[in-house]
């Protein structure tokens, strides 16, 4: 009873957050050869070829998709530190299961470094998505049927650096935000909304469909702003035109498909890592106990681009501690928010603090 309680309470849609980023679950593989044994030795070669296109596509670009390395089964294993397997079943001539593979990090980053490849592995919070939908002169949120907001909840699983979620649409949140509200960007009704989801910023997804009656084709509109505590809300207009035949329920779930694209290609790009050097900076750490040093510092480490953390001093009210990372300072910055960790200063003076309302690490 409680698996189904939380079934119907977690949102629709969702593409899941990663602890780490180099660790790609749930590959699915099914291969019929002469014997079982063959069967799974072809299923994990296969497995590892899927599982690494899926990392290095998770942390680079879509323009530079074409780009990346295509490596043999061999080559990759140079790459793999370990993998397991969730699920299987096998037959007499049969192999199905789902594998979890672990990639060594920085023999990857110097893979894509070697291919001057860009990449970022910093993963967001979650991002709440409100898909509104102007339709023949009028606006869809909450309302059934929604047809781009049925687009969005149909897209299918995956681990991604950010992690999108549809809200429930419940009574609790038609109460908190109405269409208006949405499309003319009520901050504090969005904040509340991303607090609900314990997301880190909203993306207000607003399209508006029309059939062109001389190409006998569909249009969509699409404009995407994203809401966030931190920074002004950033705006992307596109547009997406149907294919010969395609219908206009096709068109919108391609489009969200895209629009996820877009969502993470905006953050991959503001997180872009091109260099390996390595930079420094001494932080101030207030703390009340140890215990609460040791969740700043748990928080800290879970941070990507943190190579080290050097402990200088520690004393009952502060922690003073020199960061090595990569990337710039900007970065890190993002990079800490991320693990709800607010780093301030200029020059010589930083203070590292939990961001009001951060969760406790764990």
């Amino acid at each position: 009873m409680l698996c189904l309680l939380l079934a119907v309470l977690a949102p629709h849609g969702a593409r899941a957050q990663i602890a780490n980023p180099y660790e790609v679950k749930g590959v699915t593989v099914d291969v019929t050869a002469e014997t079982a044994s063959a069967a799974r030795a072809q299923a994990l070669r296969e497995g590892q070829q899927r599982a690494m296109t899926i990392l290095l596509e998770r942390m680079t670009l879509k323009s530079d998709y074409p780009r990346l390395p295509a490596l043999s089964p061999e080559e990759i294993t140079e790459y793999m530190q370990d993998f397991s397997v969730a699920e299987e079943k096998t037959s007499a001539v049969r192999y199905l299961a789902k594998l979890n593979y672990r990639f060594r990090p920085g023999e990857v980053r110097e893979l894509l470094r070697a291919f001057n490849i860009p990449f970022a592995e910093t993963p967001s919070k979650p991002v709440l998505v409100l898909p509104v939908l102007r339709r023949a002169g009028a606006l869809l949120l909450w309302d059934d049927p929604n047809p781009w907001r049925a687009a969005w909840q149909q897209r299918s699983s995956q681990l991604s650096l950010v992690p999108t979620v549809l809200p429930l649409g419940d009574l609790a949140d038609v109460a908190a935000i109405g269409v208006d509200q949405v499309v003319q960007g009520d901050q504090q009704r969005l904040q509340a909304m991303a607090k609900r989801y314990d997301a880190g910023s909203v993306a207000v997804a607003f399209a508006s469909i029309r059939h062109d009656p001389a190409r006998s084709l569909w249009v969509l509109d699409v404009t995407l702003t994203r809401y966030n505590l931190t920074i002004d809300p950033q705006t992307t207009v596109v547009t997406y035109v149907s294919e010969f035949g395609e219908t206009a329920e096709s068109l919108l779930a391609r489009a969200a498909k895209l629009v996820t694209s877009l969502i993470e290609d905006n953050w991959k790009r503001d997180n872009l890592l091109s260099s390996s050097h390595q930079e420094a900076i001494a932080v101030r750490i207030p703390i009340t106990d140890l215990r609460d040093w040791l969740d700043m510092k748990t928080r800290v480490h879970s941070v990507a681009v943190v190579r080290e953390t050097e402990l200088v001093q520690l004393s009952r009210s502060e922690a003073q501690v020199i960061l090595h990372y990569i990337g710039d300072i900007g970065q890190l910055i993002i990079a800490l928010e991320q693990a709800d960790l607010a780093l301030r200063g200029e020059g010589d003076q930083w203070t590292l603090e939990k961001l009001r309302g951060g969760k406790k690490a764990g």
